[in-house]
């Protein structure tokens, strides 16, 4: 345990040098309870306001481990005859001895296509991280890390960078699919002594790469029953890795779900979530298949939410369900 402890905290600090990159998106177990954080375009896909919270806690026993906690709110706005989508994401994340924040708005536009809704979407925000120098710990012995490295900053640093991504978006009466592309400009941090404005101190810098990500899921119900089935996949890629997880999950009498997950070579999950009056509750367990499960019991996933139902006709002739309202 004490050696994996060691080794995330070197990764942390390599992260730092001059061609690192930066953590990234929270890979959410419950991917489908918050789709306009993963595509701009999947803002205001239903008639509901929908307000999402939630917290994960990454391998469990191991120090510097990853810590996320994000909120998003999308609704839809109807201006005339046209309808959009409106949205904002916040997510603070740590991870060994980073501490990142993003803060996002987006915006969709909704066209009736085929039997459903196609959405593009845009989305802006400003990317922040701060790096921790002057907690950085080299284990004696270490091989690779000597405390006199120069690649090392032994100061507190932080930076920031513009972000943008687009999205498109599909939304029909059983399922729904989106292809997003978020970070789409992989903007630079440069980084620079906390508290020192002069440009001589950013020597250091990271990246924010962009990422491609496929999102699908769906809502079947089984006749003659009060359960439905609500399949869904994600696949990602950052150009230079890829990533996958395929969710299995049933809904009984629209009130309580349950399912099973699977993160390509990285965890098994299983998941539970509760519904009741517009509000949402999702828990979800994952167990690393990686040998990370030597020092870490698995990982926790909270998501709650709630949905406001929107009248925009005053006869309501937009009426459906959201696939998503879980």
């Amino acid at each position: 345990m004490r050696y994996i402890r060691h080794i995330l905290t070197l990764l942390a600090t390599a992260a730092a040098s001059l061609t690192a990159s930066a953590q990234g998106d929270a890979e959410l177990t419950q991917y489908w309870a918050v789709p306009a954080y993963y595509n701009p375009a999947a803002t205001g896909t239903s008639d509901y306001v929908r307000i999402r919270g939630g917290a994960r806690l990454q391998w469990i026993g191991i120090t510097n481990a990853p810590r996320t906690f994000l909120a998003s709110a999308d609704s839809p706005l109807k201006i005339g005859s046209r309808r959009i989508g409106l949205g904002i994401n916040f997510t603070q994340e740590s991870i060994g001895l980073f501490s990142n924040i993003q803060a996002d708005i987006s915006a969709s536009y909704k066209l009736k296509f085929l039997k459903g809704t196609l959405s593009i979407g845009v989305e802006g925000g400003y990317y922040s991280s701060a790096f921790k120098g002057s907690e950085i710990y080299i284990p004696e012995g270490d091989d690779y890390h000597q405390p006199s490295d120069a690649s090392l900053p032994t100061q507190d640093l932080s930076g920031g960078a513009f972000d943008l991504s687009v999205g498109v978006h599909y939304t029909h009466r059983y399922f729904s699919a989106g292809v997003s592309l978020l970070h789409a400009l992989s903007p630079t941090v440069q980084f620079g002594v906390e508290g020192n404005e002069s440009s001589d101190s950013q020597e250091y810098e990271t990246d924010l790469p962009r990422t491609l990500y496929f999102i699908a899921d769906g809502n079947i119900p089984l006749k003659n029953t009060l359960f439905e089935l609500q399949p869904a996949l994600m696949v990602r890629s950052d150009f230079s890795t890829f990533g996958g997880a395929v969710t299995a999950r049933a809904r009984y009498n629209k009130f309580l779900s349950f399912g099973v997950g699977y993160r390509w070579k990285e965890a098994v999950s299983v998941m539970v979530g509760a519904e009741f009056k517009n509000f949402f509750l999702g828990y979800a367990f994952d167990y690393p298949l990686s040998a990370i499960n030597r020092a870490s019991s698995g990982s926790h996933e909270l998501v709650a939410g709630y949905s406001l139902k929107l009248d925009f006709t005053g006869k309501n002739k937009n009426k459906h369900r959201s696939i998503r309202l879980m």
